[in-house]
C-alpha cells in the first residue's frame, strides 16, 4: 500500500478575520461612548459655570452708598472690571473715576453728590443693557 490516494487534496485554510473584526466594533463603540460622555459632560459643565459679569453686575448695583468711602472703592474696582468690553460703558466709567477720587483718599468724606449718583445710576443703566 504504497500508493497513496493522489485525488484527495489537503485542507485548505479559510481566512476568519471575524475576530479583528469584532475587536475593531468594540473600539468603535468604546470611542463613540467616550465621544458622548465627553459632549455631556462639556454641556453640562458650561451650563454650571457661573457667568462673572452677572455677578459683579449684582454687587455693582446693590452698592451701600452710606458708607461712601467703601462703596467708592468698590464702584471703582467693580465698575472697571464690568466695562472692559462695552465702549459705551468705559466712556462713563472714565468720567465717573474723577468724581469718586474725591471720596477715596480722605479720613472724613462727605455725603454723595448728585450728580455722582446720577453717573453712577447712568453707568449701571448701560451695563444691565449689555449683560
Amino acid at each position: 500500500m504504497d500508493n497513496e490516494l493522489r485525488d484527495i487534496k489537503p485542507l485548505l485554510e479559510i481566512p476568519d478575520s471575524s475576530y479583528t473584526i469584532f475587536l475593531g466594533l468594540i473600539a468603535l463603540a468604546l470611542i463613540l461612548l467616550v465621544a458622548v460622555i465627553w459632549f455631556l459632560v462639556k454641556k453640562f459643565w458650561k451650563k454650571k459655570k457661573i457667568n462673572m459679569q452677572k455677578v459683579y453686575f449684582e454687587q455693582f448695583k446693590n452698592l451701600d452708598w452710606r458708607d461712601v468711602k467703601q462703596s467708592a472703592y468698590e464702584a471703582t474696582e467693580l465698575g472697571r472690571k464690568l466695562t472692559l468690553d462695552n465702549e459705551r460703558a468705559k466712556e462713563i466709567y472714565t468720567q465717573l473715576v474723577p468724581m469718586l477720587e474725591s471720596y477715596k483718599y480722605r479720613k472724613e468724606v462727605p455725603t454723595v453728590d448728585e450728580q455722582t449718583l446720577q453717573q453712577y445710576n447712568l453707568l449701571v443703566h448701560i451695563i444691565d443693557e449689555s449683560i
